[in-house]
């Protein structure tokens, strides 16, 4: 992901915010009204004389308590209008109809799997989300070493040590290449790169090349392809004999769910959001109707699709409810879509995938056309790891009684 573009293996640019501008504590003199002004409302500040406490001493000097005149609001109103088209443009091409039309991913992986792999994620990106958890499951942990970028603040992806968070993975450096962005690790493959530089992306370490920045053929080739350096290469989250009905689910979630929650995000016209908004809701209408009775989408064996849905799911309250004007219900409205959730939540190690911290700020800081202000809200309560936690009772819907997952 790119945090400007979200491809399927999706990331998150942004427009940088002007700096503040500050001003030495000086008295002015003269006998401009306005200069007269301005210096009692400098010194009068404490002295934080930046570049909004300027702004708001110039226009309470002309309009007072009052509203911005008329013509000011409508100048603006273009302006950011303008503005916002031209960014999110760049940040979510759209059909001519408004509709976002994800861009398809640049690598995709095809052969035997190379020696010297080494994933380069997001934590902020469901799509890199994915390939958390299959390698956490699968026990690859020492298969496939792991760099965590964050999003920097002119919308690419960087490396940087944060402070310890326990067991739940955090950003960190690039451990493979020592490159300070995801920009510049593309661009080490030979003839270079000038593409999006998204995640998640698989990088061979001996040809210094990529692998692949598709998701779903990462989480294949976790899957099924490196059993033979998986610390739990028994558990098979596509068995042959579900396949169909995988790739059946796959196509219900990813246009609907996965990409619905960006299509009504990223939507430039009213008619593509009501599109985008009316089949995401009336799918998970549906999903909230099948799990009443089937604890995975599968019936009792977790998959693949499940460990798709999930990643957009565990975010959609705390993201994509607010930010994406997905508002019709709260997944906690939802009773078996939610225990469904929390569910594989429980799941050894899944837990530890799931930086939330990391998600909002990816979100409501990095994507600012959506949210100019950069202003954080609190997380719902009912996201919170104690809730998430709590008894999912969806064991009864098993048919077997032996564990689906184990180790």
């Amino acid at each position: 992901m790119s945090m400007l573009s979200a491809s399927p293996s999706s990331s998150h640019h942004l427009v940088v915010i002007p700096p503040t501008t500050t001003f030495r504590n000086r008295r002015l003199t003269g006998s401009s009204l306005i200069r007269s002004r301005l210096t009692m409302s400098l010194d009068n500040n404490n002295n934080n004389n930046n570049f909004s406490s300027l702004l708001s001493s110039v226009t309470k000097l002309l309009w007072g308590r009052s509203l911005p005149p008329g013509l000011l609001v409508t100048t603006v109103r273009t302006a950011w209008n303008s503005t916002w088209q031209l960014m999110m443009s760049q940040l979510a091409p759209s059909d001519p109809t408004g509709g976002y039309s994800r861009p398809a991913s640049k690598f995709r992986f095809s052969g035997p799997p190379p020696n010297g792999l080494h994933l380069y994620v997001g934590l902020p990106c469901p799509w890199a989300h994915r390939t958390l958890i299959v390698r956490a499951l699968k026990g690859l942990e020492d298969a496939v070493p792991l760099s965590v970028a964050s999003p920097g603040m002119d919308g690419s992806w960087e490396f940087k040590r944060v402070g310890n968070t326990g067991q739940v993975i955090s950003p960190s450096l690039d451990k493979a290449n020592g490159c300070k962005t995801l920009k510049e690790v593309y661009r080490l493959r030979s003839g270079g790169y000038d593409g999006r530089s998204t995640v998640p992306m698989l990088w061979n370490k001996d040809s210094k090349d990529v692998v692949c920045n598709e998701s779903y053929d990462i989480i294949q080739l976790f899957n099924s392809g490196l059993n033979g350096l998986a610390g739990n290469p028994d558990l098979d989250l596509s068995p042959p004999e579900l396949k169909g009905k995988i790739e059946e689910w796959y196509q219900v979630i990813y246009p609907n769910v996965n990409n619905g929650v960006y299509r009504c995000g990223f939507a430039q016209s009213q008619e593509a959001y009501d599109r985008a908004v009316n089949e995401l809701f009336c799918t998970l209408d549906k999903l909230e109707d099948h799990l009443s009775n089937s604890r995975y989408l599968c019936g009792d064996t977790l998959t693949l699709v499940d460990i798709c849905l999930f990643t957009t799911l565990i975010r959609f309250d705390i993201a994509y409810n607010v930010l994406f004007k997905c508002t019709k219900k709260k997944l906690y409205e939802y009773t078996n879509l939610h225990a469904y959730m929390r569910d594989i939540y429980q799941i050894p190690k899944v837990a530890d995938t799931c930086n939330f911290q990391e998600i909002m700020d990816g979100y409501y800081i990095t994507l600012f056309p959506l949210n100019p202000g950069s202003i954080r809200p609190i997380m719902p309560s009912t996201s919170e790891h104690e809730i998430l936690c709590r008894p999912h009772g969806r064991e009864s819907l098993s048919s077997s009684t032996e564990p689906v997952f184990v180790k």
